[in-house]
């Protein structure tokens, strides 16, 4: 093994160190990773962002995240060919990082996953951190869908996601052999993974992705105690389980970023925006933020700079715009941006080709929220 190489191999000028342990653990105080660096010559300084590597292809860094919105990317494909569009995948991802998003997602529901290969998942989380770090925002996060069936199959997708520059995993639980899913079960997968992966994982609560499997506050509560887990992102919509879990956590918020443990309290629609924020959560990864990242953002600061009013007005856009994405998918987001930004192109197969006029209907749909969008 050389100097540069990590335990599993990755040339790696900044290694996360994570405590060890997983019994004991206090959630509720500081869960925010400490860094050291190495050098080129393995010498170790300071956790800090500086460095004597020579390039940006020199460094990799393991990024803390931050309260705020995050973004699950579209994945971008050939029109014709159906290959992977990766100059569209980096031009999009800083557009995202321009309207001041807090981190990315890549391999999400939003961003196909279930259509790619593992080679072409790692090519679009490596295009995309490379587009990151070429256009100045290297301390950006990446958080990479690593959810698979098998316990196995998870980890070298969290080993794939770390190689490509990915900082941390967001996974869903086992569901296709549903009848045997218990919340033992269940424990046990994220345990296994957690104590395994080379990156911090996520918890993703997303029962109508996965057969219906919906983890309590119970659940993640007891599992958010484990040193490598240290967020979570609810989909189910549930804002009782999103104020538990953020209680019990001592969650991290928009409102106060460096107080609490470093957890991320997450939602999962932008629709529920204000309810997630008085619950105390931290943020959210929104679908819609493909399309209207500024509208998210600014939902957040008009509501923690104490313009409650302005906030819900806000969150009322939002809410019919999420509406749209809920009822139209991938289908109709990549619509909206073709029709509004130029780009776009379509899912992969079988997904269906809008029509013209579904295309200018979802146009119309969309249309409120783009205006407020280029309004910001």
């Amino acid at each position: 093994m050389s100097p540069q190489q990590g335990a599993f191999g990755l040339t790696d000028n900044y290694l996360l160190q994570l405590p060890t342990g997983t019994s004991d653990i206090d959630s509720s105080s500081d869960r925010r990773p400490s860094w050291s660096s190495r050098s080129q010559d393995g010498d170790e300084t300071d956790g800090s962002c500086g460095t004597s590597a020579t390039s940006l292809d020199d460094v990799v860094l393991h990024r803390p995240l931050a309260p705020g919105i995050y973004v699950p990317t579209l994945a971008f494909f050939d029109r014709h060919t159906e290959s992977l569009d990766l100059e569209t995948t980096a031009a999009h991802a800083i557009r995202l990082a321009e309207a001041g998003v807090a981190g990315l997602a890549t391999q999400g529901s939003n961003g196909e996953a279930v259509h790619l290969t593992h080679t072409e998942r790692k090519a679009i989380t490596r295009a995309t951190r490379q587009a990151l770090n070429g256009a100045g925002f290297h301390e950006m996060p990446i958080i990479v869908g690593c959810g698979a069936q098998s316990t196995r199959e998870t980890v070298e997708l969290c080993r794939d996601a770390m190689d490509a520059g990915g900082d941390y995993a967001l996974i869903l639980p086992p569901s296709y052999y549903r009848p045997m899913v218990g919340p033992a079960m269940v424990r046990e997968f994220f345990t296994d993974v957690a104590d395994t992966s080379p990156i911090p994982i996520l918890i993703y609560n997303y029962p109508g992705a996965a057969s219906g499997v919906d983890l309590d506050s119970d659940d993640i509560i007891a599992l958010s105690k484990h040193p490598n887990i240290v967020g979570c992102k609810l989909t189910c919509g549930n804002t009782g389980k999103l104020t538990r879990i953020a209680s019990a956590t001592s969650a991290s918020t928009p409102a106060d970023p460096d107080y609490g443990s470093g957890f991320m309290c997450l939602g999962g629609s932008a629709d529920f925006t204000l309810p997630m924020l008085v619950g105390g959560g931290s943020g959210g990864i929104y679908g819609l933020a493909n399309v209207a990242p500024k509208a998210c953002v600014e939902l957040i600061r008009l509501y923690t700079s104490g313009r409650v009013l302005e906030a819900q007005k806000l969150q009322a856009v939002v809410a019919r715009a999420d509406w749209v994405a809920i009822k139209s998918g991938i289908v109709g987001a990549k619509s909206a941006l073709e029709s509004y930004f130029g780009y776009g192109g379509n899912a992969r197969k079988p997904l269906p080709r809008p029509s013209k006029a579904e295309a200018e209907k979802y146009a119309e749909e969309w249309k409120e929220v783009v205006m407020l969008e280029r309004s910001l």
